[in-house]
């Protein structure tokens, strides 16, 4: 089981991406708990998360995120432009999954 949280700007823009992570997972076999969030609600949706990923346009904030996730021992990165702009599902869950170590 892996649990990737994403955040971007409210929550909602990534609502398409999180479909195709979790057909790419499905279509693994691979048992995956994925959601998305505003990245004003990162703190409290960082429970027991194996990685999480900020959305390209929410990218400049990393710095000022990365202590939280720190500090939760939770890995965390941008997700790349192309890929978030293609909404390619699976190299995204590939992505996490290198990020997450599983």
């Amino acid at each position: 089981m892996i649990k990737i949280r994403l955040f971007c700007n409210q929550g909602m823009s990534t609502s398409l991406l999180v479909s195709k992570m979790k057909q790419a997972a499905l279509e693994e076999g691979l048992e995956a708990d994925i959601a998305a969030f505003p990245v004003n609600d990162l703190d409290e949706n960082l429970g027991g998360v194996d990685c999480a990923l900020l959305g390209p346009q929410v990218g400049y904030l990393k710095d000022k995120v990365s202590k939280t996730c720190e500090n939760q021992q939770v890995p965390l990165d941008v997700i790349p432009m192309v890929d978030y702009g293609m909404c390619n599902g699976k190299k995204v869950l590939e992505f996490a999954r290198k990020l997450a170590g599983k």
